[in-house]
């Protein structure tokens, strides 16, 4: 695990907010695609940056092979990605009160 930070982009926030909506639930991949509304070709490396980054962890589920599907793999914060995200979260209110503050 890494512990660089990852790009913020406004998809990778899209992604974080996403998961700090309740930090304690795991998310597979297809439920982000659907709640973020981000292309699995966005999605996917952005989970992978932050899994590098030691912001997420992942595991894939255990299934019935009954169920005739793959298993899905899951995705959480880590406590270093939950901290992190949630300091970015308020980093970025501040910048965009400041971006909309009138001149002076």
């Amino acid at each position: 695990m890494g512990t660089s930070k990852p790009r913020m982009t406004s998809a990778t926030v899209s992604v974080l907010r996403e998961l700090l909506a309740d930090p304690t639930k795991t998310r597979y991949g297809y439920e982000l695609m659907k709640r973020t509304g981000l292309p699995s070709g966005t999605l996917y490396p952005i989970l992978a940056r932050l899994e590098r980054a030691g912001w997420l962890e992942s595991f894939f589920e255990d299934i019935d092979p009954e169920e005739g599907r793959p298993p899905r793999r899951h995705y959480r914060l880590t406590r270093d990605g939950l901290d992190q995200a949630r300091l970015d979260q308020v980093r970025g209110r501040r910048v965009r009160r400041l971006v909309r503050a009138p001149a002076r």
